[in-house]
């Protein structure tokens, strides 16, 4: 692979497996195209697949993957703590190797029309996003499912590509091209979904806190533990450490301490590095010493 994308997208489907796993089909034994990652969070009922490929290959698994989720997830029966608006709830492009943000926001793009032409709607988002109020997804999906029928009929928001309400189980769909984003939860040691909240709510960028970062508080069920569940969009300008200490910190302040943290999905190898060198205070530690880089 000469040229090499990577795609993130999110499905709405966490507890029935047998349908995650169609999904995974459709990237599966694919020419052009490697599936890296897939997980699956029964409290967020939601998937998150990792994949690489070439464009044009890339371009049309993920097509395939949208109309598997399509005809397979009925966002009506749909329960969950993560929002979400679609079955497939947001497709992100990311230029990895021998490409730019233009060849992402192309296939994007593309991916966008076929969605249309599905009869499912499609807002453009982040780098593709073609007003203002769209580059943010959660603006975007704000209203969620059951409110965005209702929220298109404004003249804001009508969508990029395909109908102008929503698919009747599918929902609607935010494609685009942006940068590597790192989806990173921290669970609290307490069941007060609102201590989450109100943490999530300082942290975020829109609250005040930090740049380049998402968060909202969720619960686990299945732990009896409340989660800040966050997305870092841009690790080399707010690195992680950085955000897991104000999470500490500002836990500490409600008596509450840290039972761990989760990555979902995969994350450069530099923001890990850069978390270790300062956790373990390294001096003049440079990124060449770790192994796998020189091989």
């Amino acid at each position: 692979m000469n040229i090499i994308l990577e795609t993130v997208p999110n499905f709405s489907e966490g507890r029935d497996l047998a349908i995650v796993e169609q999904i995974a089909d459709c990237f599966r034994g694919k020419e052009g195209v490697k599936l890296l990652d897939y997980s699956s969070d029964k409290d967020h009922n939601r998937s998150v697949f990792t994949v690489i490929g070439e464009p044009g290959s890339l371009r049309d698994a993920v097509i395939a993957s949208a109309k598997a989720a399509l005809d397979l997830i009925d966002l009506r029966k749909h329960k969950g703590q993560h929002p979400r608006m679609g079955c497939v709830d947001v497709i992100p492009f990311i230029p990895i190797k021998g490409c730019d943000l233009k060849d992402a926001d192309k296939v994007a793009r593309e991916v966008g029309e076929a969605l249309g032409q599905m009869g499912q709607p499609v807002f453009l988002y982040e780098r593709s996003a073609s007003r203002p109020n769209r580059e943010n997804l959660s603006d975007i999906r704000r209203g969620e499912f059951e409110g965005m029928a209702e929220k298109m009929k404004g003249e804001d928001w009508v969508p990029d590509f395909g109908p102008q309400t929503i698919h009747p189980s599918g929902g609607v769909t935010a494609v685009g091209a942006r940068m590597p984003l790192i989806a990173f939860n921290v669970n609290l040691n307490t069941p007060d979904l609102n201590i989450a909240k109100a943490i999530a709510k300082v942290v975020r960028h829109s609250g005040g806190g930090l740049r380049y970062v998402k968060a909202m508080g969720v619960m686990l069920e299945d732990r009896n533990l409340a989660q800040v569940s966050m997305n870092l969009t841009d690790y080399t300008q707010t690195s992680v450490y950085r955000v897991f200490e104000m999470v500490k910190s500002e836990a500490r302040r409600y008596g509450v301490s840290i039972a761990g943290s989760e990555l979902i999905g995969l994350t450069p190898v530099k923001a890990l590095v850069d978390s270790a060198e300062y956790y373990l205070k390294m001096e003049q530690f440079s990124f060449d010493q770790v192994l796998e880089m020189r091989l």
